[in-house]
């Protein structure tokens, strides 16, 4: 989980890059932005540029083709920074420079690029440096009201920004540098050609660390046990929640994932197991995200994934019933009299 509110800039450039492939070209400012006196500025900044990261769950690392991190532009330029190698200004021109080469699809647009120092940033517990690099390529109109003589009067501005659609951003958390740092993404433009932001200009790819792992497991086996398992088998949804409160359990209680132990233990079908692992690997195609037999239990993921796993039996709007285990303590039926589905429940005591 990312959080910025007790986050603070320490410094901001801004650069306007164009599109290579149009002979339009980059402008590189002399100095940062001075923003330390302004009131308003950086809590406008702070959302314009930190509240979608909110919402980002997949964390990726910098990655080169060669395997070799230093020849990845933005993390060799991050690293030079973060290492005190390089002022922050001089980063951030490298960084607009870089971004323009790669800027060659006809269909880019041309904008502004911001490059932040941060201090604070919280990424799954713990609090770091980091950059912050974001581009703005949509401009809106905006209407101004403002009292004049006694009533008002409208003014407009016609390529102005909306602070609450951040075209593409990209937070490089100072932490695990060998490993490719931790970076959080935000692309919000989903034509062809926008992919150059992660492919080419950052080059990155998601993280495969028992984080990732563990959080990808549990993802992959709520979705195969809300979507796929109907095809093969009759479930009513009080199996559905007792397979997903059995799956939480495993996971809160053990220590390290095993495959095989999982398949026993929480599946306990043999044909529902082979369906899982089918369904895994089609999830590994598709993301390029390869699951282990064996990896050890990320407990903050394990956190992190609680909240979606639900165990809510909604009837109609009258009743919720919350289900947290004993399965064999919920019987379901049809009443031919009323024409009416019920729900019994045994307990043994009431609180």
């Amino acid at each position: 989980m990312f959080f910025h509110q007790d986050a603070t800039f320490e410094q901001l450039s801004i650069h306007r890059v164009g599109n290579k492939a149009q002979d339009e070209f980059y402008v590189l400012s002399d100095t940062p932005i001075d923003i330390a006196q302004d009131e308003v500025l950086p809590d406008l900044l702070m959302q314009y540029f930190m509240k979608p990261f909110g919402k980002a769950n997949e964390v990726y690392r910098f990655y080169h083709p060669n395997d070799d991190l230093q020849l990845n532009e933005v993390y060799y330029f991050a690293k030079q920074y973060f290492e005190a190698k390089i002022p922050f200004h001089e980063m951030s021109q490298q960084l607009a420079k870089h971004l323009y080469e790669v800027s060659e699809h006809p269909k880019i647009k041309a904008g502004e690029l911001y490059v932040v120092a941060l201090k604070n940033v919280q990424l799954e517990g713990e609090e770091h440096d980091a950059i912050g690099i974001f581009k703005s390529e949509n401009k809106e109109a905006y209407l101004k009201v403002y009292p004049n003589a006694g009533g008002f009067d409208l003014d407009y501005e016609q390529e102005a920004i909306n602070i609450n659609k951040l075209d593409k951003g990209v937070v490089v958390v100072k932490t695990e540098e060998e490993e490719g740092y931790k970076v959080l993404v935000v692309d919000q433009t989903n034509q062809s050609e926008a992919v150059y932001w992660k492919d080419d200009f950052l080059k990155i790819k998601a993280r495969n660390d028992n984080f990732q792992q563990t959080g990808n497991l549990l993802k992959v086996y709520k979705n195969f046990v809300n979507d796929k398992l109907d095809e093969s088998f009759e479930l009513e949804s009080a199996d559905k929640i007792d397979l997903l409160n059995r799956s939480m359990n495993y996971f809160k209680t053990k220590e390290t994932f095993d495959q095989g132990e999982f398949e026993e233990e929480v599946i306990g079908n043999p044909q529902a197991a082979s369906l899982f692992k089918e369904y895994q690997e089609n999830f590994a195609e598709e993301f390029d995200t390869p699951f282990q037999s064996n990896f050890e239990i990320a407990s903050p993921a394990v956190k992190k994934m609680t909240a979606s796993y639900k165990s809510v039996l909604k009837l109609d709007k009258n009743f919720h019933i919350y289900v947290h285990g004993k399965r064999d303590y919920i019987e379901s039926g049809f009443d031919e009299e009323r024409g009416l589905h019920y729900y019994k429940l045994y307990f043994e005591n009431e609180s």
